[in-house]
């Protein structure tokens, strides 16, 4: 699986805790149980979910499970603005081993910025992984394809599609869904019996986005160059973004789709 550093995940952190659609939070949380939940995330990192929900619900018991030892040491010793009720982490490769990770054993399972990775493949197995044990599934966070740039550009099309060409290359579990991850995501839960509830959760990003910015643009060019588009107007387009930046100018929106899979 293709790795992030604390670094970035820090950076984009603040981001996703706003873009998170509480409608689809608040339809996962009425199908738990009143007390002490036991909560499995996948793909944990650095513990962005437990940030985002531990406040809605403080008794819940997580499981956070991910390959990056560090990232779960993170996870496992941040400040959280509020307490959960226990924390523990599980070092797993998801790609080789999903069928030991404890679904059964929990009520639910969560995860975040992550669908948009993994392969038809992975995501039928994890879906039948989830159906089968009748497990409500949250997933926050999956890449739709989506952009947005303000002011607009020539090139702003041009790069988006190589992104989501680029998002569609192997990270570690096959050939990834990329933007078609929820969409797809959904369908497979619907077409089980699952009741699937889900809205949108977009990045607004602004000039008082600059630390994010000056990661995050020169990434998009990269992926963008990578899958064709043409190198010296995509750093042209990457210099004229930074200085609009500079000058308060700089608006751009990324979108998510946030959606709760639930029993019938």
């Amino acid at each position: 699986m293709s790795g992030f550093s604390a670094t970035w995940l820090a950076l984009r952190e603040p981001l996703d805790l706003t873009a998170r659609n509480k409608e689809v939070e608040a339809a996962f949380f009425e199908a738990l149980p009143a007390e002490t939940p036991k909560i499995l995330d996948l793909a944990s990192g650095a513990g962005s979910t437990v940030a985002a929900l531990v406040g809605e619900k403080s008794d819940i018991h997580w499981i956070l499970s991910d390959y990056d030892s560090d990232l779960l040491s993170v996870a496992a010793n941040r400040d959280y603005a509020t307490k959960p009720g226990s924390l523990q982490t599980r070092e797993i490769d998801l790609a080789a081993n999903l069928k030991e990770l404890p679904i059964e054993a929990v009520d639910a399972i969560t995860t975040s910025a992550f669908l948009d990775l993994v392969s038809e493949n992975f995501l039928t197995q994890l879906v039948e992984a989830i159906v089968s044990s009748r497990k409500p599934f949250l997933a926050s966070l999956t890449y739709d394809g989506r952009t947005g740039f303000s002011p607009a550009e020539p090139l702003d099309q041009d790069l988006r599609d190589a992104m989501n060409r680029d998002q569609q290359t192997d990270k570690g579990f096959g050939p990834a869904l990329g933007p078609n991850a929820a969409e797809r995501a959904i369908a497979l839960f619907e077409a089980r019996g699952y009741r699937v509830v889900s809205g949108e959760s977009d990045w607004i990003i602004g000039p008082q986005h600059e630390d994010f910015l000056a990661e995050f643009l020169p990434g998009w060019v990269g992926a963008g160059v990578k899958q064709g588009a043409q190198k010296t107007k995509a750093y042209d387009w990457l210099e004229s973004r930074r200085s609009q930046i500079a000058d308060g100018a700089f608006n751009m929106t990324v979108g998510h789709l946030d959606f709760a899979a639930l029993p019938a």
